[in-house]
């Protein structure tokens, strides 16, 4: 059984280049910008792709920061992961924002954030009227320490 999940793309521009691994263990493949724009200190900002996509059922696609762009410049996806739900057709932007100390020049064809695609497992709800107890309990927000 293969784990490879297919997924197909669209060039809604000229300028949009498909996403693909730089090497062939990464988990998420790099999204480029359509955009030439700078991104201020503070602010944020959707940059283009170019691209729609079209994901197998029970699937998603996780748009993620990439780690280079903040380690070294403070750039970030701002809802990561973003979700790209299997029927979602439209373009593929990216939510970036500054949280660096200089204004940040984002130029056509730049990798802007990478992309993830995984399998979606489905919930099945059930309202009860209790849950079971576990070694944990309620406490969260830091209660195992820092």
């Amino acid at each position: 059984m293969s784990n490879k999940i297919k997924v197909a793309f669209k060039r809604l521009s000229k300028e949009a280049i498909l996403p693909a691994y730089a090497h062939e263990s990464d988990a998420g493949m790099d999204i480029r910008s359509i955009d030439d724009l700078v991104l201020e200190p503070g602010k944020r900002v959707l940059v283009h792709t170019g691209l729609a996509m079209e994901l197998e059922k029970d699937t998603e696609a996780q748009v993620r920061p990439r780690s280079g762009l903040a380690l070294k410049y403070g750039i970030t996806v701002l809802n990561t992961p973003g979700t790209i739900d299997a029927g979602y057709r439209g373009e593929v932007g990216v939510i970036l924002a500054n949280f660096g100390d200089e204004p940040f020049a984002i130029h056509k064809g730049d990798k802007i954030a990478q992309m993830v695609v995984a399998h979606v497992a489905k919930a099945e709800i059930a309202e009860v009227e209790e849950i079971d107890s576990s070694d944990r309990g309620a406490g969260g927000f830091g209660s195992t320490g820092v």
